[in-house]
């Protein structure tokens, strides 16, 4: 139960960085780099979670998530090319 701790610590800790990239970043995609650097850490917890709770509901969660997240990116870089 230590471990758990440690490691989601260790998100939360590389959560709060990156969310300090993401609203600091000097340049769009260093935060749009940070959004899907977050995205990976959300998905690392609801896995992180679904260890702890032994439900593997969790799994299909975060596997949406991920994949979600992956299109929302995609979504993002294209506007921001179709911008400039």
């Amino acid at each position: 139960m230590i471990a758990f701790s440690i490691f989601f610590s260790l998100i939360l800790l590389g959560a709060f960085l990156t969310l300090y990239r993401l609203f600091k970043g000097p340049t769009t995609p260093d935060r749009v780099a940070a959004l899907d650097i977050l995205n990976v850490m959300v998905t690392g917890a609801i896995v992180l979670f679904s260890l702890i709770d032994r439900n593997s509901l969790f799994l299909d969660i975060a596997l949406v998530y991920a994949a979600l997240s992956f299109l929302e990116t995609v979504v993002v870089i294209r506007y921001l090319e179709g911008r400039k």
